[in-house]
């Protein structure tokens, strides 16, 4: 399987999940250092992992992901478009063309292309499992930039036009939108007391944890999923979004 934006955070915890299951995994991000860890991580517990630097805004870097990871791993069956994070509060009035181009970039533009890569070999072997990261930020209002918003409000429409166009051709597309993650840059940017405050306005007064989202793409990418697609599940503590 292969996992963008897997060099920390949810695409790092979804690697290492992927991994103890016995998927062969390939982590993709721009942060080498961090991506080695991960491997490393894998690794030390048994399981198999490829790091890949690679820009996911770049067709041509993300081909030669391909390339690496099928020459190691063979075909890439599970692909995990988990890349992203760009959702830091701009007022509107504040957010120039240049911001608004780079985050939907980062967000939607660099899913779409990382789908075309894996997408074709998926469809010649008629199967597959393609993984999309939206956000409790793009099911509703919130107080992320409003390009991020739009973005994963499009990954939403995205999963679900691409799930009914190539469903008969056996290859399944489900999204993932989850709310307030701890993850590690959360956990440094928001004081403790804030996180209590945000926590306590999920019905499960908790934070979520990575591993939260990387037990719900596992199972979305099993077979125990495999009547599943074009859905998106909301990772959110119980807060519904509607």
């Amino acid at each position: 399987m292969v996992v963008t934006g897997g060099s920390r955070g949810i695409g790092a915890q979804t690697a290492r999940a992927f991994a103890a299951q016995g998927a062969n995994v390939c982590a993709v991000g721009r942060d080498r250092d961090a991506l080695d860890r991960v491997v490393a991580d894998i690794g030390s517990d048994g399981g198999s992992a490829v790091a890949v630097v690679a820009d996911v805004t770049d067709a041509a870097a993300l081909a030669h992901v391909r390339e690496q990871t099928e020459t190691r791993f063979g075909p890439v069956d599970v692909l995990a478009v988990f890349a992203g994070g760009q959702g830091a509060p701009i007022p509107t009035p504040e957010l120039t063309e240049e911001r608004w181009r780079q985050v939907l970039d980062s967000e939607l533009t660099s899913a779409f292309l990382t789908i075309q890569a894996f997408l074709s070999g998926m469809l010649e072997r008629g199967t597959g499992s393609i993984l999309t990261m939206s956000s409790a930020a793009g099911r509703q209002p919130s107080q992320a930039n409003l390009a991020y918003g739009v973005a994963k409000a499009g990954l939403v429409m995205l999963t679900r036009q691409l799930a009914a166009e190539i469903g008969p051709r056996g290859v399944r597309v489900n999204a993932i939108a989850p709310s307030s993650i701890r993850t590690e840059r959360v956990a440094g940017l928001m004081p403790p007391a804030v996180q209590e405050q945000v926590a306590a306005m999920h019905p499960l007064h908790r934070l979520g944890l990575p591993d939260d989202v990387a037990q719900v793409a596992l199972f979305l990418a099993s077979d125990a999923a495999s009547w599943l697609t074009g859905i998106t599940v909301d990772v959110a503590g119980g807060r519904i979004t509607g």
